[in-house]
């Protein structure tokens, strides 16, 4: 076998027919990535390959960063003002020794599928590789919203602040018919969960005037925060985001919550408990607000942010300074939260992702005690960042499948900040059809084409198509004349 052959990841027969039969030409909803969309509307092609792997200023890809220091490459080389074919060639030497790593298989698919380009990246191919990928990036197929479309994606939902005028999104909105594809708006309202940080007060100013509300309580808070629900939900988002590093379970009051509140925005420190108290009575009111407006609440949990304090006063945060988490128990305190919640009946649609994997049992478990109201209302999240691997995705797919309805779950993201990132969709799709097939190789699933054709097909695009609602006020010929995949595999 032949680096990223036909067959790369389909270890069994079954497996190889569900993938090239079923799989392959879905289109894709890709519900959860860092795409800017100022970068989609304003379309332009990108200088040179570099500016789309390594970093563009000082946004970028830290999958790649965390490996080029893995290999000593200086750090002016990685997100400093070097030139870009020097960085391009530190890449490539960092690259060629990343076998074994996903971001290895990832680099040689993107490769492959937009360039055309199937031998490994080395040191000393850099120069060719560097002078063919340029030349097709300047030209008109290789400008974001045709990367998007080529790539047969019909939906792409951006990570949003609450206060986001979502200006790049109106514009675009404009533009769906042409692009066949649409771009919404998803709330990230880390502002409001990151309650140290000496900005919090001026935050609060910001989204006190974008929502018309003056903010002097912490229910003055959850107006505010209601006006912006409605104003993204009108802009066609379902979903919001929630980063929680640790998590404890404390209830409080209004008035302790008031207090809390002000000390903050005097940037005094905020205790412990206090900012568990705090984060409970936020996350029950965004359950709320979910719930309102039919989302879903998506729970990033169990990491941990900026491990390097030097390189974090550096660089500033996501640049390849985090790590796994490690709190046992963070499970339990979500187990409070929700059993709080079903008491009103204020649980909207979840999707649980922990860096973590030693907490997926747990959460799934924890799902199976909420779904009432609807098809798989709680969904166990696709194995997230560092366990974003072949063998992570098999024992995410596993756990949900041994703990619920694996037919029923909403498939693939990609969590990512590059245009070239759709083929960890077709990653996705070979380890899941290979998982699928192995059972029934063990004979733990039917030799039924048809029946399990339709279990890849809905899970790669049928189940988030119909759980996010996306396109509820579209009819067909609006935004699902199926675009040819251009791939060759």
């Amino acid at each position: 076998m032949t680096l990223l052959d036909r067959d790369f990841l389909l270890t069994n027969e079954w497996g190889k027919k569900l993938f090239f039969d079923y799989a392959k030409d879905m289109p894709i909803i890709d519900f959860h990535c860092h795409l800017n969309p100022e970068e989609i509307y304003e379309n332009k092609n990108y200088a040179n390959i570099t500016r789309v792997w390594i970093n563009e200023d000082h946004y970028g890809d830290h999958y790649k960063w965390r490996l080029m220091r893995a290999n000593g490459v200086p750090e002016e080389l990685i997100t400093g003002d070097a030139d870009d074919y020097e960085k391009f060639l530190a890449w490539a030497g960092t690259i060629e020794k990343a076998v074994g790593n996903p971001v290895y298989e990832w680099t040689h698919l993107e490769l492959r599928r937009f360039f055309g380009i199937d031998k490994p990246l080395t040191r000393k191919n850099a120069p060719e590789v560097w002078k063919k990928a340029n030349a097709l990036l300047q030209t008109d197929d290789f400008k974001p919203r045709n990367l998007i479309k080529l790539s047969n994606v019909k939906a792409v939902c951006t990570t949003d602040d609450p206060a986001s005028d979502l200006h790049y999104h109106k514009l675009l909105k404009k533009d769906e018919r042409e692009n066949g594809f649409r771009t919404l708006p998803a709330m990230r309202p880390d502002n409001l969960i990151q309650i140290n940080k000496p900005t919090f007060a001026e935050y609060l100013k910001k989204l006190g005037k974008v929502s018309g509300v003056e903010i002097n309580s912490f229910r003055d808070l959850i107006k505010a925060m209601d006006q912006r629900f409605q104003y993204f939900n009108d802009m066609g988002g379902r979903l919001s985001d929630h980063s929680l590093l640790t998590y404890h379970y404390a209830e409080a009051t209004d008035d302790e919550l008031d207090a809390i509140m002000k000390k903050a925005e005097a940037n005094e420190e905020v205790t412990g408990i206090e900012y568990d108290k705090w984060l409970t009575m936020f996350l029950e009111e965004m359950m709320k607000l979910n719930t309102k407006y039919n989302w879903t609440m998506q729970f990033h949990i169990n990491s941990i942010r900026d491990l390097n304090h030097p390189m974090f006063e550096q660089l500033g945060q996501d640049t390849g300074y985090d790590a796994m988490g490690t709190q046992p128990d963070i499970v339990s305190h979500m187990q409070k939260l929700y059993t709080k919640m079903r008491d009103t009946n204020d649980i909207p649609k979840t999707i649980f992702y922990s860096l973590n994997p030693n907490d997926w049992m747990q959460l799934v478990t924890l799902m199976g005690c909420f779904l009432e109201g609807g098809k798989q209302r709680m969904q166990l999240g696709a194995a997230w960042w560092f366990n974003d691997t072949a063998e992570g995705m098999t024992t995410q797919l596993r756990d949900f499948a041994q703990q619920s309805l694996l037919p029923n779950f909403v498939g693939m993201l990609t969590d990512s900040r590059s245009f070239l990132s759709y083929p960890r969709h077709e990653y996705f799709r070979r380890v899941l059809c290979n998982f699928i097939g192995s059972l029934v190789e063990q004979g733990r699933a039917p030799e039924d084409k048809e029946y399990l054709g339709k279990i890849v097909q809905d899970i790669a695009y049928n189940n988030a198509y119909e759980y996010f609602g996306f396109f509820n006020d579209a009819t067909p010929d609006e935004l699902f004349t199926k675009h040819e995949n251009p791939f060759q595999y």
